[in-house]
């Protein structure tokens, strides 16, 4: 494999979840639409050839939710995902040190955790020959089922700053 193999990041928001009263930030579920619109996020991912070879997921319920249900819809195509407790709550920088040690040999890494974090990530690696109208899509609102789609051609240790192309922001929704 060259060492400018072209790699793919998609940074995901988790599905829509829910407030119950009584019940840790990090054990909140999904709510109904949650659990309606996450298995979409995985048709998109599919319907599109960007098919994750590693997961990385936060350990918040609501994330785990989520990446089961785009697993689901990755079916034979789904990775194991790798549940990180440093996902939680976790800024930008910290999300990028875990990515900083994905092996070399993933090409497509997805990571689904938690705003503000995913939103700061996908924008602290933007660089400026991104998809103008995605990098705007993104900047502007990154709601739950958020998904951005990043190519770079550095490793992901080297990855650090302005150095990923936004190719897609996506927000797969029911009608």
């Amino acid at each position: 494999m060259s060492e400018h193999h072209l790699r793919r990041l998609v940074i995901m928001r988790h599905a829509k979840a829910d407030w119950p009263g009584g019940v840790a930030d990090h054990e909140r579920p999904l709510e109904e639409r949650g659990h309606r619109e996450a298995p979409l996020a995985g048709r998109w991912l599919l319907k599109h050839n960007i098919v994750p070879d590693f997961i990385l997921c936060s350990s918040a319920l609501r994330t785990r939710q989520t990446c089961t249900w785009v697993c689901s819809e990755l079916g034979d195509k789904a990775p194991t995902p790798k549940l990180e407790d440093g996902l939680y709550a976790a800024s930008a920088l910290r999300m990028l040190t875990v990515i900083n040690h994905v092996p070399d040999t993933v090409t497509t890494l997805m990571l689904i955790s938690h705003l503000p974090g995913v939103q700061d990530l996908a924008m602290h690696l933007a660089s400026r020959d991104s998809d103008h109208d995605a990098y705007m899509d993104a900047a502007t609102r990154y709601p739950t089922n958020a998904l951005t789609v990043l190519e770079t051609e550095k490793s992901w240790a080297e990855l650090d700053g302005q150095d990923a192309r936004i190719t897609r922001f996506k927000v797969p929704r029911a009608h």
